[in-house]
């Protein structure tokens, strides 16, 4: 069985505090955006090891034992012990530490491609449970619509949000921002913008009222990205904004300009 997960952006992110667990409370718009990764699993009844993985596309550094892909697999094996040993291939499209959730979308996607495939009877609010467990981003892509996301990004309402008459082009530069440590350079103020609110005004205000707080201290270490989001509204974008803690930057266009918007090589950039 095969299953295509997708990225996001924020539209908005705003840290409010640090909890007593550790984590932030947030507030932030997740979307959906059509850059995907493909994962496919078979039962594997030759192989002794609980999953045999693979992986293709953009390599993906660490230990094994550290891919989502795999601990949300482990994490239904502790539940459900009569799942057999899997093979699972993962191709890699999605920049990685970009901002665009491509490793929670991989993790939250087995969930349910295994509850699929096997028959688990798991409903969405015991998949989004399980998805927390692999981390804050996770449950979005159980539901994977637009949504208003409160809490460490877990309590999610789905939103009327439709950006399809629009043009989103995605640039990354390829660096990656570890999120600890944008977390870490974050001054929070405790200000949030009613960010419900401020969709449901025409898209060229949103410039003035909806910002995202990690921009600040990414931007300072990393100057290039805010030239990104200058060069976008400079090439007619009515709104651009860095994704989650970076370090990917989109724009919002009418429609792609007339003239084509040059990056780097090295860039990643992608109209959606």
């Amino acid at each position: 069985m095969v299953s295509f997960p997708n990225a996001k952006i924020n539209i908005g992110l705003n840290i409010i505090g640090k909890r007593p667990d550790g984590f932030h409370n947030l507030n932030t718009i997740f979307y959906p955006i059509g850059i995907r990764d493909a994962i496919e699993i078979i039962e594997d009844h030759s192989n002794q090891n609980q999953i045999d993985f693979s992986q293709t596309g953009i390599p993906i550094p660490g230990d094994d034992t550290d891919n989502l892909c795999i601990k949300a697999y482990q994490l239904l094996k502790n539940d459900f012990p009569q799942l057999p040993n899997i093979q699972m291939h993962l191709h890699k499209s999605i920049p990685m530490g970009a901002g665009l959730g491509g490793g929670s979308a991989d993790g939250a996607f087995i969930l349910k491609l295994v509850n699929d495939k096997f028959n688990l009877g798991l409903n969405e609010s015991q998949l989004i449970k399980y998805a927390l467990e692999l981390g804050s981003d996770c449950p979005f892509f159980i539901k994977n619509k637009p949504c208003f996301a409160e809490g460490r990004g877990e309590i999610l309402n789905e939103i009327s949000l439709d950006l399809s008459n629009y043009k989103i082009l995605i640039v990354n530069p390829g660096i990656h921002i570890n999120t600890g440590w944008a977390f870490n350079n974050l001054k929070i103020t405790g200000t949030e913008t009613n960010l419900q609110q401020a969709i449901t005004k025409d898209i060229t205000t949103w410039k003035d009222s909806i910002t995202n707080d990690f921009e600040t201290p990414v931007i300072k270490a990393h100057p290039g990205i805010g030239e990104i989001k200058n060069q976008l509204y400079n090439s007619g974008a009515l709104y651009s904004s860095m994704s989650g803690s970076g370090s990917t930057v989109f724009g919002i266009f009418n429609n792609k300009p007339t003239e084509a918007i040059k990056f780097p090589e090295a860039y990643f950039y992608k109209w959606v």
